[in-house]
């Protein structure tokens, strides 16, 4: 296992995770005693734009390092997406989310990216959008998903369900 962009990568193995690094960020906030949660966004509870403003410094360095955690836990992506867009005035229930997001990356740090070995090398994307269903804010969501060597490498659970119903892809293809 080497660790290289505060990324694990073991190449026998096809694995990148961030084990290591979500660790290590946990020390560094004061989390690594918090309790885990299953879950990295509250999906019954809304983020309002109201409340006592947070310091927007220290909120903005924790949004910024959980973006680029995404880019190898797929699964905490539409999280992060919602708590990014209130970098400029974050608010205590904002804080509380991206609190949230931390506390299930503690429970769930050995998850990463694991690619299949394949011959077939080819890059694959398929694409939605629902115009103007985001119950927040009203605006368009897209959706998209990529494989390349028929490997799951950008996940957006808004697209999954199509794909699968539609036999696009076998739901085993994104374990």
């Amino acid at each position: 296992m080497r660790y290289f962009l505060r990324m694990e990568v073991a190449e026998k193995l096809l694995v990148c995770r961030n084990e290591k690094h979500i660790h290590d960020l946990l020390i560094e906030i004061g989390m690594l005693g918090c309790k885990a949660c299953d879950k990295p966004i509250d999906t019954g509870k809304r983020i309002e734009n109201s409340g006592n403003p947070v310091e927007t410094d220290r909120y903005q360095r924790l949004v910024e390092k959980l973006i680029y955690l995404s880019h190898t836990r797929l699964d905490i992506a539409f999280a992060v997406s919602m708590v990014s867009q209130h970098m400029h005035s974050p608010k205590e229930i904002h804080m509380e989310a991206v609190y949230r997001i931390l506390r299930y990356l503690k429970g769930s740090s050995r998850k990463g990216l694991f690619f299949n070995k394949s011959e077939n090398r080819i890059v694959e994307v398929f694409t939605d959008a629902d115009w103007a269903s985001s119950t927040d804010d009203r605006r368009s969501t897209t959706g998209y998903y990529t494989f390349a060597w028929e490997n799951l490498v950008t996940d957006n659970r808004i697209l999954i369900f199509l794909l699968i119903r539609f036999n696009m892809i076998e739901p085993n293809m994104l374990k």
